[in-house]
């Protein structure tokens, strides 16, 4: 039986993970990667356990042999790297932040459904075995109404301006490298869109926002609030309170094994390591849909997707964050 294809443009350190992950699945491979930076296209070949290697992305997406393409690159390079994909009629997981603003992100989406192409977010701890728990117990009644969710996610980033996450020609800043994360927990709990957003931000000497802080109020007393740093060293939990309990996501939340149910005080903890890395679910489900004929999973779909940037626009509005690069409406 014919393996799974896959495609990688922009094989850095998130798609190494990415491709060490399809290497442990049984019915996936890594049939070609793209670079067009790398001084060693061996070397890289074989750490990724790829077939072949392109020099350029025009090369790999008009590859016959590919069956959906990894994007992987910088966030700000997402929508052309989309586009150039769904072009040549190639499926596509996107990695998060989907793209750079919702126009992109709605723009890529109507092409894809044009082409009747998948399109997915990589939004991995959407299909986490601890998340989808913490959504069971919510759907269960297990901690009652759900009135609050509190998560923060960040670190002290090492201050070299010309990374990506520093750097606003690349789209650095947390939000679009962090926010997706919080936001997501903010959709787990609250799937419907919030009735207002309030926003507070630091942009430093980089030109990127450095810190935020949000809250988000769905009504009826139910609020989300997130915060996202590269200038401190948050605690990494995700909290859920209900009126009768509560369910804690333990650090680092993006990648953890451990979720805990809290009713009269008293814990429930349940463990749910990885089989591979984390990246197995969201790679088997985009398999699954493409398979399927599928557009979008109804895990992760396209409105998802435009939600969560509209979102990170508004929060972006309201602290003052422009890239000088964006296209305007």
């Amino acid at each position: 039986m014919k393996k799974f294809s896959w495609g990688i443009i922009g094989p850095g350190r998130i798609a190494c993970m990415f491709a060490e992950c399809v290497a442990g699945l049984p019915d996936a491979e890594v049939g070609a990667i793209a670079s067009r930076s790398t001084s060693d296209p061996e070397g890289l070949t074989k750490s990724m356990d790829a077939r072949k290697f392109y020099r350029s992305y025009e090369e790999l997406v008009s590859d016959p042999e590919l069956d959906a393409i990894y994007i992987a690159t910088p966030h700000r390079y997402h929508y052309e790297n989309a586009m150039l994909c769904l072009e040549h009629n190639k499926p596509i997981l996107v990695e998060k932040a989907f793209t750079v603003n919702a126009l992109e992100a709605e723009t890529i989406i109507e092409t894809a459904k044009e082409r009747k192409l998948f399109v997915m977010e990589a939004m991995w701890t959407r299909f986490h075995p601890v998340f989808r728990q913490a959504r069971k117990w919510m759907d269960e009644g297990r901690i009652g109404e759900v009135k609050l969710a509190t998560s923060a996610l960040g670190f002290y980033a090492k201050r070299d301006l010309k990374d990506r996450l520093l750097n606003p020609d690349l789209a650095g800043g947390t939000l679009l490298d962090l926010a997706c994360y919080t936001l997501g927990v903010s959709q787990l709990v609250f799937p419907e869109k919030p009735l207002e957003i309030k926003a507070q931000g630091f942009i430093g000497e980089s030109g990127v926002d450095e810190s935020v802080s949000v809250t988000m109020n769905y009504g009826d007393g139910r609020l989300s609030q997130f915060a996202c740093t590269f200038i401190c060293q948050p605690y990494l939990q995700v909290i859920i309170c209900g009126d009768k309990g509560r369910i804690i996501i333990h650090p680092k939340f993006y990648t953890s094994s451990k979720v805990s149910l809290w009713q009269d005080e008293e814990e429930t903890v349940v463990e749910l390591p990885f089989r591979i890395n984390g990246f197995e679910y969201e790679v088997e489900e985009a398999q699954r849909c493409i398979q399927a004929g599928l557009i979008e999973s109804p895990l992760m779909t396209h409105q998802n997707s435009i939600d969560t940037m509209q979102n990170i626009d508004e929060i972006r509005r309201q602290i003052g964050m422009k890239y000088w690069f964006e296209t305007k409406k």
